[in-house]
């Protein structure tokens, strides 16, 4: 089936000497995988590969077999033009980041809509904002929403954060905890959008903790989630 849709690219592998294996998630049916035949060595071809580059948003004529392989794409175009996200250091080193942390918790072959949509904007504000030191914690935290499992904001004046029941407590549980300046830092970002990020106030040393508290907050909600190999050279660049 021809299917016209939007989509986000998470990666792009490269397959034998002249081909590309890339992941998306599409707008019409959540995350596929396409393979890209010749296309390192095409010179006539449609497809250049630098329209796969990590987040880049394209509108895509693609055939969808739905049978569990890899699909193909016909047609591609450039819907958002980045000004910034491949240029910048820092940016870039966030892309890096945030596309690797999609591969891992995209996993379903169907529409979700409110995702595609959270993500689209998310990169256009990072795109058009200076001010990103702690844009990938609020970044993290809002896709909570849309994987199921936002924190329970109820009770925020309680000392502890549960980070396995997703709420706050008036004591210590046995599962992994926030508290003292970790909760404190963690609350910052509690009610607030991509534009209020200019009121959090962090260090580099509590933006890597706080993060670091974020990601097992991933894993113990999200059955294979793992480490990105990139948050080693993201902590370096934001150090």
């Amino acid at each position: 089936m021809q299917v016209s849709t939007n989509a986000i690219i998470l990666s792009s592998l490269k397959y034998g000497d002249t081909s590309l294996i890339v992941k998306a998630f599409t707008l019409s049916d959540g995350l596929k995988s396409y393979l890209l035949k010749g296309i390192l060595t095409s010179k006539k071809g449609k497809l250049k590969p630098a329209l796969f580059q990590p987040l880049t948003q394209l509108e895509i004529v693609a055939n969808h077999k739905n049978k569990g392989t890899l699909e193909s794409i016909r047609e591609a175009k450039v819907i958002y033009h980045y000004q910034t996200l491949h240029l910048d250091v820092l940016k870039n080193s966030l892309v890096l980041f945030l596309a690797e942390t999609l591969s891992i918790v995209i996993q379903e072959e169907e529409e979700n809509s409110g995702l595609y949509h959270y993500l689209g904007y998310a990169l256009f504000w990072l795109d058009t904002n200076e001010d990103i030191n702690n844009f990938h914690i609020l970044f993290l935290l809002h896709l909570t929403k849309y994987l199921g499992f936002y924190p329970d904001i109820s009770n925020t004046e309680q000392p502890y954060f549960d980070l396995f029941e997703a709420c706050f407590l008036s004591s210590p549980s046995l599962n992994p905890i926030l508290e003292g300046d970790s909760l404190k830092n963690f609350k910052q970002f509690l009610g607030i959008n991509f534009d209020g990020l200019f009121t959090v106030k962090l260090n580099n040393n509590q933006r890597q903790e706080l993060l670091k508290k974020l990601l097992l907050y991933f894993q113990l909600h999200l059955h294979g989630f793992r480490t990105p190999k990139s948050l080693a050279v993201l902590n370096v660049v934001f150090h």
